[in-house]
């Protein structure tokens, strides 16, 4: 069995976000990158399935800049067997990434996708649904548990309130949840070979695909400030509070 990867290049989880001073969107110069936590995670889920004889390859492919093949670099390291880098220096929406991704699906065939259910620079969340549309693919979102089991996948997902178990058959397409699992570090030995690894690279342009813009970002800014907390000394002076301050009791 082939297993897709998809990774993202994002701003590093432990950076303070800044925005631009136009408001255009987040400020990346000079900012620390790396993997996407949540592909992270689909990452070493795959090199796990693939541990357990399960599949036979994992490919990993990232859409973005030069700098992106680091981070496919990180995939191997982990364990990928090659890498896929769609180079772009544009900004794409995740319609665009899906088919993007839909093409290299129908040129890797492989019957297994497992990508994080969200990034942490635009918290779209809609990839995962949106590629699985266009592929006419069953998915599982919000993977807690991964299962194979001849030709069908069993997914433990996240829902409000527990869990619920799905069926695919495969080909399907999964996305990861935080509980799924812990990724591996990559050890020295591993981060050599990483760099023999095959790693394709291929111009957005020669896809040639419809990426028009369905959505116009206008403005980006930050959550407004909390307030410092207030100490009280009985619960009716909290009550009154919650109703003449907060105004959210009547």
């Amino acid at each position: 069995m082939k297993i897709l990867v998809p990774v993202k290049r994002v701003i590093d989880f432990n950076v303070k976000i800044r925005i631009k001073s136009d408001q255009s969107g987040v400020e990346t110069t000079n900012v620390k990158m790396s993997m996407n936590p949540f592909d992270e995670i689909a990452v070493e889920e795959a090199i796990r399935i693939k541990e357990q004889n399960k599949a036979n390859e994992v490919i990993c492919v990232s859409i973005g800049p030069q700098q992106s093949q680091e981070t496919l670099r990180t995939a191997l390291a982990m364990g990928a067997d090659r890498a896929i880098h769609i180079a772009t220096n544009e900004d794409l929406e995740p319609l665009a990434i899906a088919k993007i991704l839909q093409t290299i699906a129908h040129k890797e065939k492989p019957e297994l996708i497992i990508m994080g259910k969200q990034s942490i620079d635009d918290d779209c969340n809609q990839t995962g649904q949106m590629l699985a549309g266009l592929l006419n693919w069953p998915q599982a979102t919000f993977a807690s548990k991964v299962k194979i089991q001849d030709q069908h996948v069993e997914v433990t997902c996240e829902v409000d309130g527990g869990l619920r178990t799905l069926l695919c058959k495969l080909p399907a397409l999964i996305t990861t949840d935080l509980r799924l699992n812990e990724p591996r570090y990559a050890s020295l030995p591993n981060i050599m070979k990483a760099k023999k690894k095959p790693l394709e690279s291929i111009f957005l342009n020669d896809l040639n695909l419809d990426l028009k813009p369905r959505i116009r970002i206008l403005t980006v800014t930050e959550p407004p400030k909390r307030q410092a907390g207030k100490q009280v000394k009985d619960v009716a002076e909290l009550v009154e509070k919650l109703k003449n301050e907060a105004k959210v009791l009547s």
